[in-house]
């Protein structure tokens, strides 16, 4: 079974997300569901972090991010959204992105991240509910090349043969952050990248603790135990926690996330305060000062 065969309790989801509305197959629900979803669930892998594997079979991750109300990144993410948008009645298709966000130019990773595309109508949309710090808050048109505007932020798409490359603006120059084709991705596909990004040791979603969370004035992303915040307008701050309980209360109350308390739990988080991790986040930090990518 596929996830886009497996249904899941669209009201549930729906209450879990705050959409309280009638949903319609217009332009302005995929917009209210994206922005609810986005500022609902947190993009956050604490699970393969504290070494568990990421299970995305549609029934785990609805249980773990509907009914356990906790977060989760790219492959938990878009599946949830793409499986309720598919019972409202939307025309969705799962597909995959190299993300090039930071690569030397000519780079070219695996396919590793999901992304959806949504008809409204005839009009095609890029909806990506996963992408860490920098996550779309609203629909773009895959039939615009021009800059489009979101809640957080300026894109652009362009395409070149059949491939697009998506970019954002930032301090007033375009980055690249993904690029992709329109072919289809199957369950199989997505059950092999989330293997490696839950379970590989080189992998970053192992490495290290990282969550993001979208709010209507800006958006907070903690890595490790670097805590930022970008507001829509103003400067960015970051602050570097002090310690594993400062950790738990801020995962809990901005990104509501609850830590288990687990000795082995406490042992990893506390990892994150040694002096050689400390020095290795702020390396890591100096060359990723903008966004936290799935």
């Amino acid at each position: 079974m596929t996830p886009s065969t497996h249904n899941i309790n669209l009201s549930k989801y729906l209450a879990r997300i705050g959409y309280r509305n009638k949903p319609a197959l217009d332009l302005k629900t995929l917009r209210d569901i994206l922005t609810q979803h986005i500022r609902t669930l947190p993009f956050e892998n604490v699970t393969s972090f504290l070494g568990s594997p990421v299970n995305i079979e549609m029934a785990a991750i609805e249980q773990k991010l509907v009914s356990q109300k906790r977060g989760g990144y790219c492959f938990e993410q878009n599946a949830l959204l793409r499986a309720g948008l598919q019972q409202i009645g939307f025309a969705v298709t799962g597909l995959a992105a190299r993300v090039l966000w930071q690569t030397p130019p000519g780079h070219q990773p695996a396919q590793s991240h999901m992304i959806l595309l949504v008809k409204v109508g005839q009009v095609p949309y890029l909806v990506d509910a996963g992408f860490g710090s920098n996550t779309l808050t609203a629909p773009l048109r895959l039939d615009v090349s021009g800059p489009q505007s979101t809640p957080h932020g300026t894109y652009r798409l362009t395409q070149s043969g059949e491939d697009y490359l998506l970019e954002v603006k930032v301090h007033d120059a375009w980055h690249s952050m993904y690029s992709f084709d329109l072919r289809p991705r199957t369950a199989g596909d997505y059950k092999i990248a989330n293997w490696f990004c839950s379970t590989h040791p080189e992998s970053r979603f192992v490495e290290h603790l990282i969550a993001t969370r979208a709010f209507p004035e800006g958006r907070h992303a903690l890595l490790d135990r670097q805590l930022s915040y970008q507001p829509i307008t103003g400067a960015k701050t970051v602050i570097m926690l002090a310690n594993v309980e400062e950790l738990r209360k801020t995962l809990l109350s901005i990104f509501g996330i609850e830590v288990p308390e687990d000795i082995s739990s406490f042992e990893r988080l506390a990892g994150l305060f040694e002096n050689g991790s400390s020095q290795k986040v702020a390396e890591h930090a100096a060359v990723n000062t903008d966004r936290v990518a799935s």
